[in-house]
């Protein structure tokens, strides 16, 4: 079946000037379509963007320092400005926060606030994209784009990582873009749009590589279906559309990988010191199937649960993004239903708009749900604007179906009971957190079903029962996440693992703050700080990550003229210690503890040139070279003296 986008049609003569316009929307726009976003986008900025403090994932933040330093780290992504390593991710995303840090000087403020305006921007262009999916003049889509616009902003996992500095804020902000664009190509039926989607992707992957490919599989399916030209030139202009992709990726890579390695920093999160490597073992395959990844583990279980057909509605999961999930599925069979039986849809979503949509949506919760590497609640971020997408386009159209037709009018009803239900069920699972609000969910639920059922019955669907059924609804739908959403302003976001709502219990994923709240707690069995929530107060003589604050200042005092401060095992130690101290630091095995980055060779040459002279052994990942290299470690202890008074620390100057 081929199903073909509507042609656009022209809309009226525009009288408004256009500041007028921008606050107020165009002539036959409803009045209340403009304004009611720049309420939302102002919401969204708030909840991104209140009291924001601390360096949030120190690993990143210790990057962005590194970048203020020097071009070279800012280029390759860096963790110290001497660049001996790079952060296990390409550097699109430590650019969009470290060009303002450049500008202004490194701060919370200035790390986070481009991290909060990209995810506000995310949220206009959700809103931009649905309400074109709808023909012009259509008042259902300006409907249907608000809800996907409120939607996105309560997303309680989008929320949490938004007020952070991991590049999944900005790896959506371009999804989203290219999503826009894919849209426009089959609404307008121009190649240049197509393009531009295909650069956006390209872009997203130089913020998180292979993630940002998981969106072209629907982009293609949607063009091969929709577009407005002979299949001959779909296909042609896929291949151009691959031509784009393909540059837009791989230039930095290229770039990285004909640098003489001598020159560069070693790649963080490789086996063999290149980009290659990184993209298709730590972040590629190794996310999925397990293997390949430098200390990765598989299994998956450390962080969002046991991969499965239910890893997003266990009790880590469920609270961060799975609260419309059930809705969007109604949604998705009842658009395949009315398109597979031909029943009329003039003021509909395109059925592009459903593909593209729906298909970012499939891929996703396939990929998540059975990964078997790493992986993190925060991950499901990218899910947020096809489930704002699929939920406002699915309201107006059950809704019209509600309205308009007998034989559909129980559709929406049960969405609304399955949504509340769900989501009685997932506030339930931690009873002593707002007990009362599960029971309000429920209530409205019930008012809700039981009053769009009985108005339909008596075929009265008055202004005043369907406000009433739509404040319901809307209650059913959205307390939930709104009040998870608006937990992470309480206290500081767990950088290296941000979730939202209350403490669960389950796996590593929903860490116990202050009040019950995750996100400013730290790992089992590691000292705050530690890859943890940085900026806390923190006691006398507080180990920097294995590194105290007496041996931190020894350091200090005697670096010299060396380039770097000290070598340590691994990226935690070594951000922690940038971070404290504005020096470079040399994480010998990168991210993990495990990369070969460091060799006895290389050692010898950074000692004997001065460009380093002390290293830290003896620590618990196996020694300054990361687990089990037993022959850095060994030169070290060998052939370096140790510093009095200053445990693990040695001096290797000759």
């Amino acid at each position: 079946m081929t199903i073909t986008a509507p042609r656009p049609a022209h809309r009226a003569a525009e009288s408004r000037s256009l500041p007028a316009r921008l606050f107020l929307g165009a002539e036959d726009d409803p009045r209340w379509s403009r304004p009611a976003l720049w309420a939302v986008l102002a919401t969204a900025f708030v909840l991104y963007a209140w009291a924001l403090s601390g360096n949030a994932n120190a690993y990143y933040a210790a990057a962005i320092v590194s970048g203020t330093q020097s071009w070279k780290a800012f280029f390759f992504g860096a963790l110290d400005a001497g660049s001996f390593i790079t952060v296990d991710k390409p550097p699109l995303a430590l650019w969009v926060m470290g060009l303002p840090a450049r500008i202004f000087g490194y701060s919370t403020w200035s790390m986070l606030i481009p991290q909060a305006l990209a995810g506000v921007a995310a949220v206009g262009l959700v809103h931009s994209a649905v309400r074109r999916a709808f023909p012009a003049g259509v008042r259902a889509g300006h409907v249907a784009a608000l809800v996907a616009a409120v939607v996105m902003t309560l997303t309680p996992i989008t929320v949490a990582i938004n007020r952070d500095n991991n590049p999944d804020t900005v790896l959506v902000l371009l999804l989203v873009l290219a999503a826009w664009f894919c849209l426009e190509s089959l609404r307008t039926g121009r190649l240049r749009s197509l393009l531009f989607a295909a650069l956006f992707v390209g872009l997203a992957f130089n913020a998180k590589m292979l993630q940002a490919y998981l969106v072209v599989p629907a982009f293609g399916v949607a063009y091969l279906a929709c577009a407005r030209v002979s299949w001959l030139k779909r296909a042609g202009h896929l291949l151009a559309a691959g031509a784009v992709l393909l540059a837009s990726s791989a230039w930095w890579m290229v770039i990285v990988d004909l640098w003489p390695a001598e020159s560069r920093p070693y790649i963080g999160g490789s086996t063999d010191n290149s980009v290659w490597d990184l993209v298709i073992g730590y972040n590629g395959l190794g996310r999925i199937f397990g293997q390949g990844e430098s200390g990765g583990g598989g299994g998956g279980a450390g962080f969002g649960g046991e991969s499965g057909a239910g890893r997003l509605f266990n009790d880590v999961m469920a609270g961060q993004i799975s609260w419309l999930l059930p809705f969007c599925v109604a949604a998705l069979a009842f658009a395949v239903v009315t398109r597979v039986r031909r029943l009329p849809s003039e003021d509909a979503p395109s059925g592009a708009a459903w593909l593209v949509w729906g298909g970012w949506l499939v891929v996703h919760y396939m990929v998540f749900s059975f990964s078997s590497g790493t992986f993190h609640p925060y991950y499901t971020t990218a899910m947020a604007p096809a489930v704002a997408a699929l939920s406002g386009m699915g309201v107006v159209v059950m809704w019209r179906a509600y309205r308009r037709s007998r034989a559909w009018a129980w559709v929406l009803p049960l969405a609304v009971a399955v949504t509340g239900g769900w989501s009685f069920v997932v506030l339930r699972r931690t009873p002593d957190w707002a007990p009362w609000l599960a029971w309000i969910v429920l209530g409205a639920t019930l008012v809700a079903v039981v009053v769009l059922v009985l108005a339909r019955m008596r075929a009265q669907v008055t202004v005043k029962v369907a406000a009433l059924a739509l404040a319901a609804t809307v209650i059913a739908g959205l307390a939930g996440p709104a009040a998870y959403a608006v937990t992470p302003l309480q206290s500081q976001v767990n950088g290296t693992n941000p979730t939202a709502g209350p403490s669960t219990g389950g796996g590593m994923g929903g860490f116990a703050r202050p009040g019950g709240m995750p996100g400013g707690g730290q790992f089992p069995g590691r000292q705050a700080g530690q890859g943890g929530t940085a900026g806390t107060q923190r006691p006398s003589g507080f180990m920097r990550g294995g590194v105290s604050d007496s041996v931190a200042k020894y350091l200090v005092a005697n670096q010299g003229k060396a380039t770097w401060l000290v070598a340590v095992s691994s990226a935690q130690q070594a951000s922690s210690l940038i971070l404290s101290t504005g020096k470079p630091v040399i994480a010998m095995g990168g991210f993990t503890g495990s990369d070969p980055a460091m060799t006895v060779e290389r050692l010898k040459e950074l000692a004997s040139s001065g460009q380093l002279r002390y290293v830290m052994a003896g620590d618990d990942r196996g020694g300054p070279g990361g687990r089990g290299n037993a022959e850095v470690t060994s030169w070290v202890q060998e052939n370096c003296t140790a510093v009095d008074g200053q445990d693990g620390l040695y001096d290797c100057a000759t």
